[in-house]
């Protein structure tokens, strides 16, 4: 078991540096193409943050541990809506713009809804995963044309990265995020078996604490510069990027069993978001108290399913 958890936390290691190096190398690509930053911040930092979510929850999948990629996705979302906005909102209270109150956020409600209906039969079939696909379709559509309306900024990096070298870091953190993978949830299914724990309740705490950190780091640092918009956007797009595409794709390429995530999992996930949405209304803003409303309430049902486990 020791070598597991040294592997687990090799895997993560890699996981992260990983997302962190294609999430890099993508966007000095876009920034050299003159890509607006609003779409690089919408799209590239959502989708790299949530690289390791998308590889970890398809080699789960691939592996026959299909708890493993749903809870991972659950359980991400709801540490990104009450853990990460939480945090941020700590470090420094969040503005919320009219637009993001108004539409985006309750995309995110809306795929957290439609996950709950899909899932109501406890599988995730082909043409479930199809479905998400075709929401995530219209979220990007979506996306791109409230960024041709607003300001089409480009970002003056001072560096302009030599475009064989950003492809280059996507190959490689491609590679990383693939092997790191493996080697967690490998490692992360042993240990659950070893200690008698469900392999939903793993993918919920353990792996889906590992593949946010990417969230966790972003927001956090973001919020602490006064970029309440970049915290914010980049937890809502990761949300419906892992609801819509992730587990879109996983379950078109593999249809999913659900067994280890129960209603109460998936009504946190849809409660979390919620709470954002109903705290972002106040004032369109998320003060330092309600940040710690959210973590206390991760907190609880943290709690809560480890408890269900003694």
């Amino acid at each position: 078991m020791i070598l597991d958890i040294l592997f687990i936390i090799v895997g993560v290691a890699m996981v992260l540096i990983g997302a962190d190096r294609l999430t890099e190398g993508a966007s000095a690509l876009a920034r050299r193409m003159n890509v607006p930053e609003i779409i690089i911040g919408l799209t590239i930092v959502a989708a790299g943050t949530s690289a390791p979510e998308l590889f970890v929850s398809l080699v789960s999948a691939l592996k026959g541990t299909p708890d493993m990629a749903v809870g991972n996705v659950v359980g991400s979302n709801t540490m990104n809506a009450m853990l990460i906005v939480g945090c941020a909102a700590m470090v420094a209270p969040m503005t919320i713009s009219r637009s993001t109150v108004k539409k985006d956020i309750p995309f995110a409600v809306g795929a957290s809804v439609l996950l709950m209906l899909l899932s109501l039969n406890s599988q995730l079939s082909r043409i479930d995963g199809i479905i998400l696909l075709l929401g995530f379709a219209a979220f990007m559509a979506y996306t791109l044309s409230q960024a041709k309306h607003g300001q089409a900024e480009t970002t003056a990096d001072g560096k302009a990265q030599n475009p064989w070298l950003s492809a280059l870091w996507v190959v490689a953190g491609l590679a990383m995020l693939v092997v790191g993978s493996n080697l967690f949830v490998d490692s992360a299914s042993n240990v659950a078996l070893s200690l008698g724990i469900s392999e939903g309740v793993v993918g919920l705490t353990v792996v889906a604490g590992g593949t946010s950190l990417p969230e966790l780091a972003t927001s956090v640092v973001a919020a602490r510069k006064g970029q309440s918009a970049i915290a914010i956007g980049n937890v809502i797009g990761s949300n419906v990027f892992n609801i819509l595409m992730i587990l879109g794709l996983t379950a078109t390429i593999t249809p999913l069993a659900i067994e280890g995530i129960t209603t109460v999992d998936m009504a946190v996930m849809l409660l979390s978001v919620a709470l954002v949405w109903f705290f972002s209304r106040t004032r369109y803003t998320v003060e330092r108290w309600e940040g710690a409303v959210l973590v206390v309430g991760y907190l609880a049902y943290l709690c809560w399913l480890i408890s269900n486990q003694l």
